[in-house]
């Protein structure tokens, strides 16, 4: 399993922002990050459109020096409805976004 940096995966995951926003009609988005339970760590993005919020995310396991290493190539729509559950399963960050 390869550990990179946190830094180096919250530049990748900044680089497209500016084009998320075009193409998918995004009124703002931002880096999300979540420590879990252990050594789980999620990354991704905090969208807002149309007045909603959502936390788009993969998972990631951290290792003693805090290096991340992702766990699958899967991504999970949360939003801040409470009565809402997550939806898991999106292979590409494309089909997440389209989700919302």
């Amino acid at each position: 399993m390869d550990f990179l940096p946190r830094e180096q995966i919250i530049n990748a995951l900044q680089e497209p922002l500016q084009s998320y926003i075009s193409k998918y009609g995004i009124d703002d988005i931002g880096i999300f990050e979540e420590e879990g339970q252990d050594n789980q760590y999620y990354m991704g993005y905090t969208v807002k459109k149309l007045g909603k919020t959502y936390h788009i995310h993969s998972p990631y396991t951290k290792n003693d020096n805090g290096g991340l290493a992702p766990v699958k190539n899967e991504w999970t729509v949360e939003t801040d409805e409470p009565q809402k559950d997550d939806r898991r399963g999106f292979n590409d960050l494309d089909q997440a976004f389209r989700e919302i």
